[in-house]
């Protein structure tokens, strides 16, 4: 229930420190119980006319089952951890850096990403250890990487990262590349890493060295008998090679699912800093007979216990990191890392847990989601990216198309940074909520509302804020169905939310009252930002 997983948060809270504005002493950023907000007792200046949002109801004559209202308390008092900017982006194939589409003169592509927020851009997936060669020299390609017509060996080089740059640039986000592991070769790491550092500058988040490196063993790019331990010192070969060419450069790894490989990374000696990085697909059980509730169906994905069992597996992930005192980022997610089409690709449902994961991800301390995609085309191509590309299959006409899992991302990307803040929330069925203090004093409440919008009626909700609110901007993710593969809308339209400013206000909203009260449509995500007296 959704009561569940806010109790952790107000558990957390320590003791409550008044607020001490234009002081240099005052509290760290991410401190838990600060107090951030007052309640001011002068008079509010009087009403402006609001115009309201005009909230998509549930289907016309469907049967509609009620769902228990939601209660929702918002505190002054932070929860120790922060909405980051640029906590939502893309993780793809390290050959698609050599995909002329990806520049800052493409404008389809800038838009895409553009409502992603200042996207973090990672390359890596399988490709890189099988069908990527980087070359500075104008290198012929190996004849030991192999492709096929979906997934060709292809050549990157500097003139390709020059024109991601671009793109970069366009949509002011970073990059996170992967270098190849499995074909050993550190030195070419390295020319990779100087390159890479001169061209992106700061915009270069860090290196990854390989791709999944717990897999190697099973997967032919090493011995059977390889183990972590192997992998450490061939990580320290290459973060010495690297150091060498760009000493500025993070390494970013190790990039695995298998635990056991975690807390050796975050404890090995390298000359450069490090964050940690972990990948997570919560519904791969391809078959389900190892762990029925691990297959990708509709029912595993719809359920309290996908977002229960995410938030375990990623708060496991961040002890040891947090022990090392390391940033954490999931540098590859998804619904599921299963071949091919579920019932879980391309739905609503998946939009609702995208919004989800990420917002949760980042209350726990992640600061970096990177969502697995791919640039092949939406006919034939993988059904579980965020974005694809336009034409028939394998011939690109040069648009992209958002997936609906796009916009459950860009709910979240849209937001601006802030401070998490203490809640205390009951009932509301299948509901998760968040609650942000942003730096120019607003807040911003988000409800999921992941009740079944098919079937399940309108949610009450009433809200305690912690002050009197001036104004209540409103913006909705919805969608008619958990398996509607195209109806996933953001404010009525197939794009990004329109900025807080221009937002209409929240129907019922009750000017100057700490208590509002208000119905929500199933399937949605509602983000409302609240202003209060200055």
């Amino acid at each position: 229930m959704a009561g569940t997983a806010a109790a952790a948060v107000v558990i957390a809270a320590g003791i409550t420190v008044p607020l001490v504005l234009n002081n240099d002493d005052s509290d760290p950023a991410d401190a838990a119980g600060v107090t951030v907000i007052e309640d001011r007792p002068d008079p509010l200046p009087s009403a402006p006319e609001f115009t309201y949002y005009n909230q998509i109801g549930p289907p016309p004559g469907s049967p509609l089952n009620a769902v228990e209202p939601l209660s929702l308390k918002i505190d002054a008092e932070t929860s120790g951890t922060s909405l980051p900017e640029g906590l939502v982006g893309l993780s793809l194939e390290a050959t698609d850096l050599a995909d002329p589409a990806l520049s800052g003169d493409n404008p389809e592509m800038v838009q895409s990403l553009t409502g992603l927020g200042k996207p973090l851009l990672r390359f890596g997936g399988n490709a890189v250890d099988r069908r990527f060669f980087w070359t500075s020299a104008g290198e012929p390609l190996p004849g030991n990487l192999k492709g096929d017509k979906a997934h060709p060996v292809r050549a990157v080089t500097p003139a390709d990262l020059e024109r991601v740059a671009t793109l970069l640039e366009a949509v002011d986000g970073t990059i996170n590349l992967t270098v190849d592991l499995g074909n050993y070769d550190p030195a070419r790491a390295a020319d990779m890493a100087a390159h890479a550092s001169r061209i992106f500058g700061g915009r270069l988040a860090g290196i990854t060295v390989g791709n999944e490196p717990n897999g190697y063993p099973t997967n032919g790019l090493r011995d059977p008998s390889w183990t972590s331990d192997d992998y450490l010192k061939e990580l320290k070969a290459y973060a010495d090679a690297i150091y060498a060419a760009a000493p500025e450069v993070k390494i970013i790894g190790p990039g695995v699912y298998t635990q056991p490989w975690w807390e050796p990374f975050t404890k090995v000696d390298l000359p450069q800093e490090k964050v940690f990085s972990f990948h997570h697909y919560p519904l791969s059980v391809c078959d389900g007979k190892a762990d029925p509730y691990g297959e990708p169906t509709m029912e595993n994905l719809v359920s309290q216990r996908i977002h229960d069992h995410g938030n375990g597996y990623r708060e496991a992930a961040l002890e040891p990191a947090n022990a090392a005192g390391l940033e954490t980022w999931i540098t590859e997610a998804g619904v599921s890392a299963c071949p091919g089409s579920n019932e879980t690709t391309k739905t609503h449902a998946s939009a609702l847990w995208a919004a989800d994961y990420a917002l949760s991800g980042a209350e726990m301390g992640i600061s970096r989601l990177s969502y697995h995609s791919s640039l092949i085309t939406c006919q034939g191509g993988p059904p579980m990216s965020a974005i694809c590309t336009g034409g028939e299959y394998l011939q690109p006409d040069g648009t992209v198309d958002e997936r609906a899992n796009y916009f459950g991302l860009s709910m979240v990307a849209e937001m601006a940074p802030g401070q998490f803040l203490q809640r205390e929330e009951n009932g509301g069925g299948l509901s998760h909520t968040y609650a942000v203090h942003h730096e120019d004093g607003s807040v911003s409440v988000v409800i999921i509302n992941a009740n079944n919008p098919e079937t399940d009626a309108q949610m009450e909700v009433t809200l305690e804020l912690p002050a009197r609110p001036l104004t209540a901007a409103m913006s909705q993710m919805t969608g008619p169905s958990y398996t509607s593969e195209d109806g996933t809308m953001i404010d009525g339209g197939r794009g990004e939310a329109v900025p807080v400013a221009e937002r209409l206000t929240l129907p019922g909203f009750e000017y100057g009252s700490t208590t509002q009260k208000f119905s929500l449509t199933a399937g949605t995500v509602t983000v409302l930002n609240f202003t209060f007296q200055p």
